[in-house]
């Protein structure tokens, strides 16, 4: 049996999902793979690029601003899951302006993506705002900070389902980043220097993947009592209703790009970082190097 290291740089259904539907179901097992998967959010580019990594936003970045060679075999959606949750009286994105946002910082892929659809608003993310950088991950402090007031909108991740939290306490969900701004993001990437692409480890990893993918479209109360692990303060209704607005409208099949969904977010990112876009989308969402 192959082995390999798999990490994943956030947490979350957006960043988890597929790969824990793999692991339940031995699909790497299944697939001639042992994977070990690594919490990768807090390391450095170096010692992530010796593994494969489901984040596929941090290695575009990644390879725009440092030229990592990271190559994506799989992706699972287009469409990030991040909201931007607000205490009542913010009704839109532009409501934000001279307001306490707490959001990701702007050298993160989650950050990068904020900062996209603020500007897509209308508003500067550095004038137009007061930004609370945080690092991504759990965010019930800034639930905590919604509570009390200490800020007025928070930036959040599918570590909960914020259309549910937000009926709850009669806050405001203002945006969902997928409907702003589209990328390939979340799947399988390598970098080529240390891992190759048809290594048979990764493709028993792709291959896994594409059969979890399967799953979350054609076996949705499965689906969604795997979901309900990750929101854990949900009800089985609520999990459901996030799946189906979020999740099986738009998540992969097959974990193919749609390579100008990523031409697109090459430049947006490029642009929103300060450097060239000086790759294209089939260079580095390689998916014709899956396995059948």
């Amino acid at each position: 049996m192959h082995t390999i290291d798999l990490a994943y740089v956030g947490r979350g259904l957006h960043e988890e999902l597929a790969a824990y539907i793999a692991d339940q179901h031995d699909y790497y097992a299944d697939e001639g793979v042992h994977v070990a998967l690594r919490d990768g959010c807090a390391w450095d580019e170096e010692r992530l690029r010796r593994c494969a990594t489901i984040g596929l936003g941090r290695a575009l970045l990644s390879r725009l601003t440092d030229g990592t060679p990271w190559v994506a075999l799989s992706v699972n959606t287009h469409r990030p899951l991040f909201w931007f949750l607000a205490r009542p009286g913010l009704t839109s994105l532009p409501d934000l302006a001279g307001r306490r946002l707490a959001v990701h910082a702007p050298h993160t892929a989650p950050g990068c993506f904020a900062r996209i659809v603020l500007r897509r608003a209308g508003l500067d993310p550095d004038r137009d705002l007061h930004t609370v950088v945080r690092a991504p991950g759990d965010y019930r402090l800034d639930l905590r900070g919604l509570h009390d007031g200490s800020i007025d909108a928070a930036y959040v991740g599918s570590t909960m389902a914020p259309e549910a939290v937000a009926a709850e306490h009669g806050w405001r969900l203002l945006a969902w980043v997928g409907d702003h701004f589209r990328i390939p993001t979340v799947g399988v990437a390598v970098d080529p220097t240390h891992i190759a692409p048809d290594d048979p480890a990764v493709q028993a990893v792709v291959r896994a993947h594409r059969r979890a993918l399967r799953v979350i479209h054609d076996d949705p109360d499965t689906t969604v009592r795997h979901i309900r692990t990750f929101l854990g303060g949900q009800t089985a209704e609520e999990a459901r209703a996030h799946y189906e607005t979020f999740i099986a409208p738009y998540f992969t099949a097959d974990g193919l790009a749609d390579l100008e969904v990523g031409e697109a977010a090459i430049t947006a990112v490029a642009a929103e970082l300060g450097v060239p876009a000086d790759i294209t989308a089939a260079e580095i969402y390689r998916t014709a190097t899956t396995a059948p």
